[in-house]
């Protein structure tokens, strides 16, 4: 895809979310190449991610996890992989019919559609600080809404409702995991913030 391509791309899936889903899902995209892919925008978003903390260091501590782009793309990787393997399950308990890979991939689109909102907020740092802010509120906005688009294009449910609560379960279960995996490896708040 050229960088042209992606960028029109990227601009109809907030217009036309489903159709952008459905493009994907139909273009027979093989499993390896969807998880190259979700390496690759792993790393993309890491990258950004270091470079935003260069152009705006943040003023209070982050987590240790947070304060090194390799700690954010460990947290990325297994947030979304933890998301991709929670949408496809609670889907199916849905009545879905979505399979991993195509959830995969359009995740991974999200992610893809991420990356540029990072770099514009990035660039928006450094010339107009205050409209970052606002940029990043319509962005999360916007992204859900597509999110909530594509889980319903992937699973076939017919309902944006159903939607939404697969999301909110997904997410729900996705974090008791997480809770608890932090807490058998001996994780504790404090620890994660590091000597603050």
């Amino acid at each position: 895809m050229t960088a042209q391509g992606f960028l029109k791309l990227a601009i109809e899936s907030i217009g036309s979310p489903r159709d952008v889903a459905r493009l994907l899902l139909s273009a027979n995209i093989s499993r390896e190449a969807v998880w190259t892919a979700f390496a690759l925008v792993v790393a993309m978003n890491a990258f950004v991610y270091g470079l935003g903390l260069v152009v705006a260091p943040p003023v209070g501590a982050l987590p240790v996890f947070l304060a090194q782009p390799i700690g954010y793309a460990v947290v990325e990787c297994v947030s979304l992989a933890g998301m991709i393997v929670s949408i496809t399950l609670v889907g199916h308990m849905m009545g879905g019919a979505g399979r991993l890979t195509d959830v995969a991939l359009l995740l991974v689109w999200v992610q893809a559609l991420n990356i540029l909102v990072q770099l514009a907020s990035t660039v928006l740092m450094l010339a107009i600080p205050p409209l970052a802010g606002i940029v990043g509120v319509i962005a999360i906005a916007i992204g859900f809404w597509i999110l909530l688009n594509f889980i319903d294009e992937a699973h076939g449910l017919g309902n944006m409702l159903k939607s939404f609560f697969v999301f909110v379960l997904a997410l729900f279960a996705l974090g008791i995991v997480l809770s608890v995996a932090l807490t058998m490896a001996g994780m504790t708040p404090e620890g994660m913030m590091g000597n603050v």
